[in-house]
């Protein structure tokens, strides 16, 4: 019997195998680093893979694998970042789309072995394989998430899933930029098998090339037709007409990247599939080397990666929590006793009332019935983990509480008081508010070095960011122990100093209170809401003041002014006169909006309680007004060291606020437009709208000194 030939390519960074028997080669990438990535080596590593696989005499296929955990994690995002030249990356574009042309076109049968989460380019790379067999585990990911980060599949992604799943599946993945699970994939056609364990992947791919030794890309063959509605149809056309409609709806124009996206798979699926690829590289290379590009990668890559890894905080390998104890349990405290819960830890939820615990502890029911992914026992496996009291005493040996409780400081500090003595030696006590200064709620403690804050937001099933809050008097221990347990939550973290407001409430109050403002100026509600989602916004300020009530607001307007937070504006006189009208928002049926069976409109009653028709007005203006009062805020955050990492700035606002992604933040946008300008034109708005406009002195100090947020690129 022959033996297996086994070798490396030149750069080390592919392992070769050749079973003459079967006459299979195998590549597996094991490129420099922690993962397979799609840079300046890996064109040179399939090529010499390539020529050794079509060198080996008796070759009737090829498995192409990993030697990672993932097969390939797509673009090398560093290299991506830096390029500016358009033509010198489309010509690196031509070269990657003919070496893949080239895979796909081997007159062999060729497998990619999924044993791991293939992303972006990483997924293109195995729609050039004539076969695609990923590991049965939820772990493993697959898809073309890039339009998240303002640019769009470049290596082929538009024109071949359309073709493999369809137009309108594929449009669905593509302008959505989703990511998903290997069972998943399999039922919408992104994986063709899926088997228990990497060796049975190989064997499958290696079943396959030998049942199918005239396989060819189904794009290549002459008889080939798209699955469902053709190109050109009367069908292919209303599902890019409706595509187009309900993304405009969605995006409001503000994400090129979408649009582009959507153009290339139009374009290119009327085009012979090589002219296709010459479509979608054009598109790619014009967005790749856009401002906004850039922008998004460094936060929504770069920034977001640092914070995940807590890059440049305080350590600790272990939380050290075994029992939680959440106090409080409205939705948010059922929520938290939910995701602590399936962290593993053992919770005991708190309330004083028996229908508030009841109402928790039946949502943490309804959390634990949606997770089918788990098994029966699993589920009341996790579901055991919580229980509720009505009584003090059950908190006792709780190591970490997180106190949830409505917003009042005397409350705080007496819930403080009563619990803190059950905690277990050593505990740590976490307080969720989302303005009150921690360091305020830490006087009622005998332990301030153990009070931090933990600013969660609502839904926080859903929502990723946690603000943690450190006052002077947090020990650098707990922030460690604190940043170890949003880890085994998973959580994205942000950590920024004490003060009324912290960071995200302050950001997100300028949004929420403009919009109202804008209301009492006499400008059209309807105009505000479009002028800020065309600004990028996730959503409309009065749609979004609505959403967290407000009656929340107008409590927040009375503690604001406790702590000289809150503006004398008309604005803020306009919501207390709603409040006072019965309109406290969704919740309650009305408030900027009446809702009714029908959905929702914007209350005509609003133009009563304006003070008359504007000077100034339109789209354009509104959008800059509402993006400039919030980044203005976030750099006064700066200024008064309650953002200490401006990189938390804009991950805080993208992920908690909804500031608008394309332009990668707060701190970002001033950069973008330039910081004199951004001065001189706030400085404008100060004279026509307001002092809550005028720039502070750290902007002021950028200018002269001609300084920036980020380094530019």
């Amino acid at each position: 019997m022959s033996k297996t030939i086994e070798t490396t390519t030149d750069n080390g960074q592919a392992a070769l195998s050749f079973d003459p028997a079967a006459g299979i080669a195998t590549i597996t990438l094991r490129m420099a680093g922690r993962a397979n990535k799609i840079n300046d080596d890996f064109g040179l590593t399939l090529q010499q893979g390539l020529d050794w696989a079509e060198g080996q005499e008796g070759l009737r296929g090829l498995v192409l694998a990993s030697g990672h955990k993932d097969f390939c994690v797509g673009a090398d995002i560093d290299r991506l970042y830096r390029e500016r030249d358009p033509a010198s990356l489309m010509g690196r574009l031509r070269e990657l789309s003919g070496l893949l042309r080239r895979l796909e076109k081997l007159p062999v049968p060729t497998v990619a072995a999924l044993t791991g989460s293939a992303l972006g380019g990483g997924y293109e790379l195995a729609m050039a394989c004539k076969r695609r067999i990923a590991l049965e585990d939820p772990r493993v990911q697959l898809g073309l998430p890039e339009v998240s980060l303002g640019v769009i599949p470049g290596a082929g992604g538009t024109q071949r899933l359309p073709r493999l799943i369809g137009i309108q599946a594929a449009l669905e993945h593509i302008l959505q930029g989703k990511i998903v699970r290997a069972p998943q994939a399999k039922k919408v056609g992104l994986v063709d098998e899926l088997r228990p364990d990497a060796d049975a992947v190989m064997a499958a791919a290696r079943e396959w090339i030998q049942a199918n030794p005239k396989a060819i890309q189904p794009w290549d063959d002459k008889r080939f037709r798209f699955p469902g509605p053709r190109p050109g149809g009367a069908d292919a056309r209303n599902i890019f007409m409706a595509a187009a409609a309900m993304l405009f709806k969605k995006t409001a124009g503000a994400f090129p990247a979408a649009e582009d996206a959507l153009s290339a798979v139009q374009e290119g699926c009327a085009l012979v599939f090589d002219r296709a690829l010459e479509v979608e590289m054009r598109y790619f290379t014009k967005l790749a080397t856009s401002d906004q590009a850039k922008d998004m990668i460094r936060t929504l890559w770069f920034h977001r990666t640092a914070a995940e890894k807590h890059e440049g905080l305080p350590r600790a390998e272990e939380h050290g929590f075994t029992k939680v104890g959440i106090l409080g349990a409205g939705m948010m405290g059922a929520g938290l006793a939910f995701i602590c819960a399936k962290a593993g830890l053992q919770v005991v939820l708190k309330d004083v009332k028996p229908e508030a615990l009841e109402r928790g502890l039946a949502h943490v029911d309804a959390e634990v019935a949606k997770l089918r992914h788990l098994g029966e026992d699993q589920r009341k496996a996790l579901r055991g983990r919580v229980s509720g009291t009505l009584s003090v005493g059950e908190l006792q040996g709780c190591d970490l509480v997180i106190e949830a409780v409505f917003e009042s400081l005397e409350l705080k500090h007496m819930v403080t008081r009563e619990t803190e003595p059950v905690l277990a030696e050593g505990g740590v006590w976490a307080s969720n508010t989302s303005a009150i200064p921690i360091g305020d709620l830490a006087k009622a403690s005998a332990h301030p070095d153990r009070f931090i804050g933990m600013h969660f937001f609502s839904p926080v099933e859903k929502m990723q960011l946690l603000e943690i809050i450190t006052p002077k008097g947090t020990s650098e221990q707990t922030l460690a122990r604190s940043l170890a347990f949003t880890r085994a939550i998973k959580k994205l973290p942000i950590v920024v100093g004490d003060g009324y407001g912290f960071y995200t409430t302050r950001v997100f109050s300028a949004y929420i209170v403009e919009g109202a403002q804008l209301v009492a100026e006499g400008h059209d509600p309807a105009t505000i809401e479009w002028a800020a989602r065309a600004a990028g916004m996730v959503v409309a300020p009065l749609q979004v003041f609505d959403e967290v009530t407000l009656t929340l607001a107008a409590k927040g307007f009375k503690q604001g002014r406790e702590y000289g937070r809150t503006l004398d504006i008309p604005g803020v006189a306009l919501v207390e006169a709603m409040v006072e009208r019965g309109r406290h928002g969704k919740a309650a049926g009305q408030g900027f909006y009446d809702y009714g069976k029908d959905g929702r409109r914007l209350w005509s009653g609003l133009k009563e309680l304006a003070s008359g028709t504007p000077e100034q007005t339109g789209v354009e203006l509104i959008g800059r007004r509402l993006l400039g009062l919030q980044a203005l805020e976030a750099a006064r955050c700066v200024e008064d060291e309650v953002i200490e990492r401006p990189r938390d700035a804009e991950v805080g606002a993208i992920f908690g606020v909804g500031f608008a992604p394309n332009t990668g933040g707060p701190l970002s946008y001033i950069d973008r437009i330039g910081v004199r300008e951004f001065v001189a034109e706030m400085d404008g708005f100060a004279d026509a709208y307001g002092e809550r406009y005028r720039p502070p002195k750290l902007l002021r100090s950028m200018v002269e000194n001609g300084e920036r947020f980020f380094e530019a690129v």
